[in-house]
């Protein structure tokens, strides 16, 4: 007999009046629908080419659905959405269009302010640490030697949201005394490749991008070379406002439990810590103080 025959039945006799609560429990579970699976969005904006990045997250994004499903006892999937600026991409997730996002830590200081509820899952680590190094590059011929040397010269930044595209290279132009007006010229071009690239071609004499792209352009034999070096703090991966607190934690634990080289290549080198909005007031600070660059 189906279940639905059985219920028929039960009614018709009046039976259920007189049925345990618990057994009544019973039946209410079992005519309920079986648990929706748990479909995710991850969010990023292109640093890089955006199929490269695509490419880059895919195989984290698996690991992370594959361990997801076996804590929640629900099947999860995770799909990307990647931003083409990192303004769309801040917009993604504070308006919740993604689930979760990775984000620079100016990015991530400009959500919090927008949006206060949204929360950091994990932070990315360096060999074990939670820095990482940002590069101001030139031609590998300029007889550039130091910072004080590109008074006069031009210069070209990231996006304008960029912590190291922008607002820790121009707090580091000011120490030197460099500011916007001492500058022949500069622009906001966007990703980091496109900065080396506009260094390596001659049309800037000099530009701020992060240092793994700077090592990958270089190894390609775009003709760039280090001039100064600085620390970042490493990148946040942050859950929108309204984020359920299970699959909060589900992430949480996934990301601080992966250990798999292969699993974080491209990704973060040693693993995920825990993170605190505290870790990005010294990039509040060069926010605040990139502000007299202009």
């Amino acid at each position: 007999m189906t279940m639905t025959r059985f219920l028929s039945t039960l009614h018709r006799s009046n039976a259920y009046k007189v049925l345990p609560v618990t057994f009544m429990a019973i039946l209410c579970f079992l005519q309920s629908p079986a648990i929706a699976d748990v479909n995710l969005t991850f969010g990023t904006y292109a640093a890089v080419k955006p199929t490269s990045t695509a490419h880059k997250f895919i195989p984290f994004l698996d690991y992370l659905a594959k361990k997801m499903t076996a804590t929640l006892g629900e099947t999860v999937t995770i799909k990307i959405k990647i931003a083409s600026e990192y303004k769309t991409g801040i917009a993604d997730l504070t308006e919740e269009r993604v689930d979760f996002s990775r984000f620079g830590p100016a990015s991530y200081v400009t959500a919090k302010k927008q949006t206060p509820g949204i929360q950091i899952i994990a932070m990315e680590t360096k060999n074990g640490a939670k820095t990482f190094k940002g590069v101001i590059a030139v031609h590998s011929d300029s007889a550039i030697k130091d910072l004080g040397d590109l008074k006069g010269r031009s210069f070209a930044f990231g996006d304008k949201l960029s912590t190291i595209g922008r607002y820790l290279a121009q707090a580091h132009l000011l120490d030197a005394g460099i500011f916007g007006s001492d500058l022949a010229k500069y622009a906001y071009l966007g990703r980091h490749d496109k900065v080396g690239a506009a260094v390596g071609h001659g049309s800037f004499d000099a530009g701020a991008l992060k240092e793994n792209t700077f090592k990958k352009m270089q190894a390609k034999g775009t003709p760039i070379k280090v001039l100064y070096t600085f620390n970042n703090i490493t990148k946040p991966w942050i859950a929108r406002a309204s984020l359920q607190p299970r699959i909060y934690h589900a992430l949480n634990t996934a990301m601080l439990q992966v250990d798999n080289p292969a699993v974080l290549k491209n990704i973060s080198k040693s693993g995920f810590v825990n993170g605190d909005d505290s870790d990005y007031n010294i990039i509040r600070a060069a926010i605040k103080r990139s502000a007299q660059f202009n």
